[in-house]
């Protein structure tokens, strides 16, 4: 299958289109230990509380950089994890933001597909054409890749609001996305944004092509679901292709409830977070 059929295969069975993000902090993990041990046991904890309640998100995104900061440890725990979630048929999206020039974006690519094993991978089109290209090659192989274009966080606003010929910028991506386009490619577009958000959802419908959207700042970047939800189907958007991102929403739950079971915490607020988005019919 392609990826665009994974993902709504995959949205159907899990009855969910929500993205959980691994964003492992040391400090705000409750266990004792190494960094591996404690980041994989923090995941792997919630993995078994997923498979109890038969509950899951319907992809995973860890973000390299809070694994890498741990070192090889951390890397390694990513690696386990990945393999884990993917064996209970959670597919993972790694959110690693890479772009460079050609032949680097090759080595990239294949780091991220081959040896992580990710389904789907977050990239930065600043260098254009040839440093996306060699990520976009592997949808042939149903493999996803989603493109910066509209970000959740403030300072977004620093170079995607510039205009171009009064365009702007984050509309240019999109037009550029449009260009670049196969099954598979899509684009990273905030939460936090959300008139941005319903005109590039209309831009891309009205284009006829499917654009998987990953959609970040839901939570505590103060994004909602629930509005995220009624854009996409304003504009008649098929909300099973598109994926609303929380992270530390579900990862530290635990903490904003006050409980020592994080596990069942970051299930609960999965489960809220698929209330809140609500039927996917």
């Amino acid at each position: 299958m392609s990826y665009l059929d994974d993902l709504r295969v995959r949205a159907k069975k899990a009855e969910s289109i929500v993205c959980m993000g691994m964003d492992p902090v040391i400090e705000k993990i409750p266990i004792k230990g190494e960094p591996r041990q404690a980041i994989e046991e923090f995941y792997l904890k919630m993995l078994k509380e997923m498979n109890k309640r038969t509950s899951y998100p319907a992809i995973i995104k860890p973000n390299i950089a809070y694994f890498e900061q741990y070192g090889i440890e951390g890397l390694n725990a990513l690696k386990s994890i990945i393999s884990q979630y993917k064996s209970s048929g959670i597919p993972a999206l790694l959110d690693a933001k890479r772009g460079d020039i050609g032949k680097t974006s090759t080595a990239y690519a294949k780091s991220v597909f081959e040896f992580w094993n990710s389904n789907a991978v977050t990239i930065t089109p600043y260098m254009g054409t040839d440093s996306v290209e060699p990520f976009i090659e592997w949808c042939e192989k149903d493999k996803g890749v989603y493109i910066l274009c509209r970000t959740s966080n403030k300072g977004a606003v620093d170079l995607q609001d510039l205009k171009v010929d009064g365009i702007p910028v984050y509309m240019k991506l999109a037009e550029n996305i449009i260009r670049w386009h196969r099954p598979g490619v899509g684009a990273v577009v905030g939460a936090t944004y959300l008139d941005e958000l319903e005109v590039i959802s209309r831009f891309f419908v009205e284009s006829k092509k499917e654009i998987p959207l990953l959609i970040p700042g839901v939570g505590s970047q103060g994004g909602s679901a629930g509005e995220v939800v009624e854009v996409l189907r304003k504009t008649k958007n098929d909300i099973l292709i598109h994926r609303i991102n929380s992270s530390s929403g579900i990862n530290y739950a635990y903490i904003e409830n006050d409980t020592s079971d994080y596990a069942k915490a970051a299930v609960d607020a999965l489960e809220n977070l698929n209330k809140e988005i609500g039927n996917l019919a």
